[in-house]
């Protein structure tokens, strides 16, 4: 099993969902987070106040697939996310060494 990891950018988080749910993805944890890569940061102005944004709002997505599916579900957020901007995030994928499900006590592939 894999997990995967993956900051985006708020707006296209239901463009993402929707394309998942189409390649068959059944469920997906979603995350409010701030960070800062690349893109680093920008000014802004408030009431005629500049003020500095060090920390840029993103999305996190955490997604747990069998091995098989990876590569089509970095390939599907990859391409669904993408502005060709500065800022479009990163995606991680990382081993699972097991999965249970609290409910029925079913584990690895079985429980997701």
């Amino acid at each position: 099993m894999k997990m995967i990891i993956a900051a985006i950018k708020p707006f296209k988080l239901e463009e993402v969902r929707e394309a998942l749910t189409d390649i068959g993805i059944a469920g997906l944890m979603v995350t409010e987070i701030k960070g800062f890569g690349a893109q680093a940061g920008h000014t802004e102005i408030y009431r005629g106040a500049e003020y500095e944004v060090n920390f840029v709002p993103k999305m996190k997505l955490e997604i747990v697939v069998a091995a098989d599916q990876a590569d089509q579900v970095v390939e599907t957020i990859t391409k669904t996310a993408r502005t060709g901007k500065i800022g479009d995030g990163k995606i991680f994928v990382l081993d699972v060494a097991q999965a249970v499900r609290v409910r029925t006590g079913e584990t690895n592939l079985d429980a997701l």
